[in-house]
């Protein structure tokens, strides 16, 4: 692992979140992002259907929020991790989206997106010099959330709805076994991970689109009729108001001070 100065230069200038806008890498996060990667996985179907966005309209918006989101953190230095969570979410949200632009609007076949998206994300995670994924200094490491991992985090996320929706439907497990099948591969790569203290950018970055990929089956099957059936809105509105309460109810630790953020 290498430690560097956050604020040393990127060629992807993009101003990192404050120290206490972002949570640490630990068990609650991941829960919380997981739960995060099913309320998106409804919230883009919800867009775009309910919405009437679309696949491609949609994103349009969702951009829109997220550049006022970081705006608005930068500037106010009040609200705490709910902006790097509402963030989390519109990308998310986002991601689902381009997955189903990609394979349904322009019917490409899924080996090809996962595989084309795999690409990306090796790019930008492990293809960028280490300058601009510092690391090091903060015993509970927190994300560098400049634009790289933005852009990372919506490569991932678009990545693992595609797996998903692979799983589900390239496959024919469906929305319950590929639930079961996903998360039990997400639950061991998650294990492996902390055991190791994240000590890779591949290890992280494998959790998270682990984490998007079960979490699109299981937004699927709660919202399916072949699942829970709870159809969409309802299903949109359960998973978001279980997001919610989660982070009001499981209040980080104390950050202990201002140390700047890291990333593996």
């Amino acid at each position: 692992m290498m430690s560097m100065d956050q604020t040393a230069p990127t060629r992807f200038a993009l101003p990192p979140m404050r120290y206490g806008s972002v949570p640490a890498v630990d068990a609650r996060s991941w829960i919380v992002i997981s739960l995060a990667s099913v309320f998106g996985c409804n919230s883009g179907d919800f867009v775009a259907a309910y919405l009437h966005f679309g696949h491609w309209h949609g994103l349009i918006p969702l951009a829109l929020v997220f550049i006022l989101l970081l705006a608005g953190e930068r500037s106010t230095g009040r609200g705490g991790e709910a902006w790097y969570w509402a963030s989390v979410i519109v990308l998310r949200t986002a991601a689902t989206n381009l997955a189903d632009l990609g394979t349904h609007n322009f019917n490409w076949a899924y080996p090809w997106v996962i595989a084309g998206l795999e690409t990306v994300l090796v790019l930008a995670v492990v293809a960028v010099p280490p300058r601009l994924r510092p690391v090091g200094s903060d015993r509970a490491s927190r994300p560098a959330t400049d634009g790289w991992y933005w852009l990372s985090l919506l490569t991932a996320g678009t990545l693992g709805t595609a797996i998903g929706d692979c799983v589900a439907e390239e496959f024919g497990l469906g929305t319950g076994i590929g639930t079961l099948l996903l998360g039990g591969i997400m639950a061991v790569i998650l294990g492996v991970g902390s055991r190791s203290g994240w000590a890779t950018k591949a290890s992280y970055w494998l959790a998270i689109v682990a984490v998007r990929a079960g979490g699109t089956t299981a937004g699927d099957f709660i919202a399916s009729r072949s699942g829970l059936g709870l159809g969409l809105v309802l299903s949109t509105a359960c998973t978001g108001a279980i997001f919610v309460v989660t982070l009001l109810l499981w209040r980080a630790k104390p950050s202990g001070g201002a140390a700047p953020a890291t990333a593996p």
